[in-house]
This record gives C-alpha cells, structure tokens and sequence, in this order.
C-alpha cells in the first residue's frame, strides 16, 4: 500500500508540476529582461492584443496575439527558431501560455514574469 501511495503521490507531483511550468522556458524579472532584450538576436514579442499593443509596449518588440486560433502558426511564420524569444503579456498570464507554446515547438523562450505591469513598475522604456 505505501508503494502505491508513493506512486500516486510522485505522479501528481510530476503532473502538477509539469502544469505549473507548462513548457521549457524561463521566467525572468523585468530587470533580467531588460538585460536579456539588450542582445539583438533576442526576439521581442509582445503576446496582448493589437489594442493593447497599440496604447503601449516595448520598444522593438513585435505583436502576436497569444488568443488568436492562429497563434503558433503566425509565430512560426515570423519568429526565427535559432534565436531566442523574450515575451511578454498584461501581467504574465498569457504570456506562459504563449511560452508553453513556443518551447515546445522549440524555441527557447524567457518570459517577463508579472508582464507589461512589472516593466512599467520598474520604471522601464516604453513607446507608444
């Protein structure tokens, strides 16, 4: 019986945290971040709406919708695989999701942990 519990036990610890990462990506701090975007082979994208991209963003960074049915798609089409993604959402939600994404189909991704809000918190460039 404790073999089996410990079974139980180990397959929802790997499940769970295979949902908590979601994919093989890194999430970094909007200081981390800014460091990693000073690299020109890093790929900004921003995963918000083209609303929420047009009010404010990152500079550089592109738009891709992480809700569009064609997401990976249209990211396979614009990204580069051999270069590294820096993405970033609102405040981080989508933005694994778009990272989760993204890494499994290869890319190595660093995500801005908290989003757009931490970048803008931590008084970082924007442009509109």
């Amino acid at each position: 019986m404790k073999a089996f519990f410990a079974g139980v036990c180990l397959f929802f610890s790997t499940l769970f945290s295979c949902q908590q990462k979601g994919g093989d990506f890194k999430s970094v701090s909007a200081d981390e971040f800014a460091t990693l975007i000073t690299d020109p082979d890093i790929q900004r994208l921003d995963v918000r709406t083209v609303a929420e991209y047009s009010e404010e963003h990152i500079p550089g960074s592109i738009n891709i919708n992480v809700l569009d049915k064609q997401f990976a798609a249209i990211a396979d089409s614009t990204l580069q695989k051999d270069k590294p993604v820096a993405l970033y959402c609102r405040s981080g939600k989508r933005s694994k999701k778009a990272a989760a994404i993204l890494s499994q189909k290869g890319y190595t991704v660093y995500d801005l942990d908290n989003g757009f809000i931490s970048w803008k918190e931590a008084g970082k460039e924007t442009e509109k």
